[in-house]
C-alpha cells in the first residue's frame, strides 16, 4: 500500500515539476528542461529529480542555474502540492543523460555498422 502512495506522489511531483520547468524555461527559447523521473525517500522527505536538458551542451550550466535556484523551485512546487503533501520534499537535481547514452550507442552501432560494411 505505502509503495503505491509513494508512486503516485511520484509521478504527481514530476508532473507538477515539469509544469514549473516549461512555465520557466519558455522565456528563455531554445532551452528545454524535461522532468524524466522523481523518486522520493520513503519518510517523503527528499526528492531526486532526474532532469533531461536540451540542447546538452548547455546542460551543467543549465542544471547549476536550476540548483541555485533551488528554493524558489521548491516555494513553487510547495504552493502547487500544499493540498496534498503537508511538507514540501527537499529537492536534489540531477542530470538524466539516458538519452546521451541512447544516442552514443546508436552512434557506436552506425560507426560499427559502416566498418563491417567496407
Amino acid at each position: 500500500m505505502e509503495n503505491k502512495r509513494i508512486a503516485k506522489i511520484q509521478r504527481m511531483l514530476q508532473k507538477e515539476l515539469s509544469e514549473i520547468f516549461r512555465r520557466q524555461t519558455a522565456s528563455l527559447g531554445g532551452v528545454m528542461v524535461s522532468v524524466s523521473a522523481v523518486r522520493v525517500s520513503p519518510d517523503l522527505s527528499i526528492a531526486r529529480v532526474y532532469l533531461s536538458i536540451f540542447p546538452s551542451e548547455r546542460s551543467e550550466e543549465i542544471l547549476e542555474n536550476i540548483r541555485t535556484q533551488v528554493k524558489t523551485v521548491r516555494y513553487d512546487l510547495a504552493s502547487r502540492v500544499k493540498e496534498i503533501l503537508r511538507k514540501c520534499p527537499d529537492l536534489q537535481f540531477f542530470l538524466d543523460d539516458s538519452l546521451d547514452y541512447i544516442d552514443n550507442i546508436d552512434r557506436l552501432l552506425a560507426a560499427d555498422k559502416h566498418l563491417h560494411e567496407e
